[in-house]
């Protein structure tokens, strides 16, 4: 018999082949750290010391538990962690780990409503069918009453329903483990923390629940033994792949990546002549065929006038000549409309940004820095031709 998880059982329902190259082929794959996987980690480590000190009878001030934060995180943190919104830093990300401490620190003080029956938990439950089952809970915690709270520090960004709360697995799998252990329980209440809302999602389960719900992961274990025995593991491709670590492995995207990272082509000298000579025949030919195209327009503009027609035939395609009014400002009071405009209140709504002119002001320093800090400087090109000159010509 083998132990199984919620991340494990969850991995191979997104991705059969991501299971097999994590959990049997156990391929190492180089993970990048991210500052939301760093905070989460930092602010369940202070909130576990806060518990821990208080079993032992220490002093928990929030000062302190807060000094806990400021030093871990000043030791552990590095520049390699990867923070994906360019409008934020660390700083950014440590302030608000420290808000989550304070303002879980003054809601739930003098932390003495509840007895704390276990922190960070490594336990496992034996499953009907004999697999082992993972149980690691953040805080598990009970009343003088016979209610037993299954606790789980969040941090996300996006406060969770109270009907994902009741469709989640995970912690509904703990509280079958925690009802076999415990015989005096009147009632388990699933709990999410939502550290970033200061509030509490809560979620409860009937024994009709708990049975299903270990029926259908007993069924998924089996499909993942059945995969073994027939070493099986279809690829899933799904949004999800953009953000999976073993994308470049994958079947599915595999010869997508390779090409991709193929090397730069190193061009010879000579062939630097050759770019040069097309690029400038193209350009000409560009121009020749814009003239033939503004010659050909007139043209038939002209003929459907003629002929009292709006579509024209050709061999095998057709041109629909419509006319149509449009608005033409003569240049010499060009000014004067826009003013005009500016004092009927209707400019906002007919002008358009004029990005060569606000980038030529960025690149010279002569826009606000609030304006400018919300661009991106990219790095492009532009190619001009001209005539080249030989040796000793004037």
């Amino acid at each position: 018999m083998e132990t199984y998880s919620y991340s494990k059982v969850s991995c191979f329902e997104i991705c059969p082949y991501q299971y097999k190259l994590k959990y049997i082929d156990k391929v190492k794959v180089e993970i990048p750290a991210t500052i939301e996987s760093f905070l989460g980690d930092i602010v369940h480590r202070t909130l576990e010391k806060l518990y821990k000190d208080k079993k032992f009878s220490r002093a928990i001030s929030k000062a302190t538990l807060l000094k806990f934060y400021r030093d871990t995180w000043e030791k552990e943190y590095s520049n390699d962690i990867l923070i994906v919104k360019k409008d934020l830093k660390a700083e950014n990300y440590k302030k608000m780990g420290m808000k989550f401490i304070k303002d879980y620190y003054n809601r739930m003080k003098p932390f003495d409503q509840l007895t704390i029956l276990g922190l960070e938990t490594t336990d496992r439950m034996t499953l009907p069918d004999g697999n082992q089952w993972h149980v690691r809970i953040d805080k598990l915690a009970c009343d003088d009453k016979g209610n037993y709270y299954v606790c789980d520090y969040k941090t996300n960004s996006r406060m969770k329903r109270k009907e994902e709360a009741d469709s989640d697995r995970q912690l509904a799998m703990y509280s079958v483990w925690v009802k076999d252990k415990f015989r005096d329980i009147k009632s388990i209440k699933l709990i999410w923390h939502m550290l970033a809302f200061n509030k509490d999602v809560v979620s409860e389960r009937t024994d009709e629940q708990l049975k299903k719900l270990q029926e259908d992961i007993m069924q998924l274990i089996k499909k993942i033994q059945k995969a073994k025995e027939k070493n099986n593991f279809p690829t899933n491709v799904t949004g999800l792949c953009n953000y999976c670590l073993y994308k470049s492995l994958c079947p599915s995207f595999k010869h997508s990546d390779e090409i991709k990272n193929l090397t730069k082509k190193e061009f010879k000298e000579e062939e630097g002549v050759r770019f040069v000579d097309r690029y400038s025949e193209i350009k000409n030919k560009l121009k020749e065929l814009e003239e033939k195209q503004k010659e050909l327009r007139n043209n038939l503009i002209e003929f459907s006038k003629q002929k009292g027609v709006d579509v024209v035939y050709g061999s095998n395609m057709k041109c629909s000549v419509k006319e149509f009014d449009r608005i033409a400002i003569p240049e010499e009071d060009k000014e004067k409309f826009i003013q005009l405009i500016k004092d009927k209140g209707i400019y906002e709504d007919c002008s358009v940004i004029c990005y060569p002119k606000i980038n030529t002001k960025i690149l010279k320093g002569e826009i606000d820095e609030e304006v400018k800090n919300k661009c991106e400087i990219v790095k492009d090109y532009r190619l001009s031709l001209s005539k080249k000159k030989e040796v000793g010509d004037k």
